[in-house]
Order: structure tokens, then sequence, then C-alpha cells
């Protein structure tokens, strides 16, 4: 488990998480961390979203522009793609 999220005090649950992690998909590059977590369907601490955002930047799930806009990264059947392709190998 991430270091961020094992510091006490507003552990986020999974469902809360996965919360974040829709809107933000669904909302990629549209708003900053703010306005995210204002526009969220359910509300949230802000300490325990402040964590997750933390986590979802260490897990490479999501990237912050110059602006500061939060896109969603992920993309794991592009990684599957790639990790099948032999001129892609580390040697």
């Amino acid at each position: 488990m991430s270091p961020t999220l094992l510091k006490k005090g507003h552990s986020p649950n999974l469902e809360t998480i996965k919360m974040v992690e829709v809107f933000i998909e669904e909302n990629s590059g549209e708003f900053h961390k703010t306005d995210i977590w204002k526009n969220l369907p359910k509300k949230v601490e802000y300490p325990t979203f402040c964590k997750i955002i933390d986590y979802l930047l260490e897990s490479v799930k999501i990237a912050i522009d110059k602006n500061g806009n939060i896109s969603w990264i992920h993309n794991p059947d592009l990684v599957r793609r790639y990790l099948g392709r032999e001129d892609l190998k580390v040697r």
C-alpha cells in the first residue's frame, strides 16, 4: 500500500477512491483539484480527498498539467498491448 495512505487520519475507503477515479476519468482534463472535490457526487472530507489524489498520482493513474487540470492517464489496455510487442523488449 502507498505510504501516503498509511498516514494516520482520514483514511479513504475503496468506494470513495473508486468514486474519485470515475469522476476524474469521466471529466479528464476539465477540472482543478478543488473543483473536482466540489463536484463529486458524494461529499468527502478534503484531507481524505487529498490522500486519494496523492495515491492516484503515485500510482500513475492521473497527471496534473501546467494549468493545474487533472487528467486520467491510466490505460491498462495500452500497456498490455505494448508489453506484448517483441520489438519493445528490454535487452
